[in-house]
């Protein structure tokens, strides 16, 4: 079945980025989230594992994954071991 959908442009983004980041197809990744949300398909172990969010320990992320933003170089001849405290060393 062919159908059509309207996403909000966030959302449109998050599904674009998603699908680089996995190398997977849109349709795949909506397919995918629809039989889950359908309980179409056996829930996967990561999602049987999440008992300490399930038990309230730990919170589920509020916000969608973001990828890291790039690290700051350094000067020449600087390494993060310079950076730290003589007491801070091992």
């Amino acid at each position: 079945m062919a159908t059509n959908l309207r996403l909000a442009p966030e959302i449109e983004t998050a599904l674009r980025e998603e699908a680089a980041r996995t190398g997977r197809s849109q349709q795949e990744i909506i397919r995918t989230a629809l039989q889950r949300h359908l309980r179409l398909v056996p829930e996967s172990p990561v999602e049987k594992s999440d008992s300490l969010v399930l038990s309230g320990r730990v919170r589920a992320p509020r916000t969608p994954f973001r990828a890291d933003l790039p690290l700051l170089p350094l000067p020449d001849g600087v390494t993060s071991l310079d950076l730290m405290n003589r007491d801070d060393r091992f």
